[in-house]
């Protein structure tokens, strides 16, 4: 690359960060093709200021409720309530933040329903993430107790999704 292309990419890259602060943007990607075999990638970002940034956990947090009213139906059949299912010996939690699916495909029976015997390592369900498929497998041998998420809900990082015993 010349001295000459060096400062007009530099010039190119703060006329891009004007335009990025002056639209209020947080991203921009451009490609700038010299010739065949010569280009410029350019992402420029900056980060969204703190106001805007706190609703954004709001999204994740409230699909977070529907696992409770799951909790209440299962402590009649295992008779605990008082407790957090995330502090059980046997739970299960989501290694990642993504949606969780109880089967392998829609319109296929689950993978385990409650009562079920599982051995270590046998696929649970399914939590995606960024379009990836993830079979989350059962830590150990035991009977499926309680399962406290519904088909298709947003789990975070940590959260309960089963109660193995």
């Amino acid at each position: 690359m010349t001295e000459k292309t060096h400062k007009s990419d530099v010039a190119f890259i703060e006329a891009l960060a004007k335009l990025l602060r002056e639209n209020d943007l947080t991203e921009l990607s451009v490609k700038r093709e010299y010739g065949e075999d010569d280009s410029l990638d350019v992402r420029v970002s900056r980060s969204i200021p703190a106001p805007v940034a706190a609703p954004a956990p709001a999204p994740f947090a409230a699909p977070a409720a529907p696992a409770a009213p799951a909790a209440p139906a299962a402590p009649a059949a295992g008779g605990e309530r008082a407790e957090d299912p995330a502090d059980h010996p046997g739970a299960v939690t989501s290694p990642m933040v993504g949606t969780v699916y109880l089967s392998p495909e829609p319109g296929t029976p689950p993978f385990v329903k409650i009562g079920d015997r599982v051995s270590e390592g046998q696929p649970l369900l399914i939590v995606e993430a960024m379009k990836t498929m993830n079979q989350i497998p059962a830590l150990k041998a035991g009977t499926v107790k309680r399962i406290l998420i519904e088909d298709g809900t947003p789990v975070e990082f940590g959260a309960p999704l089963m109660i193995i015993e």
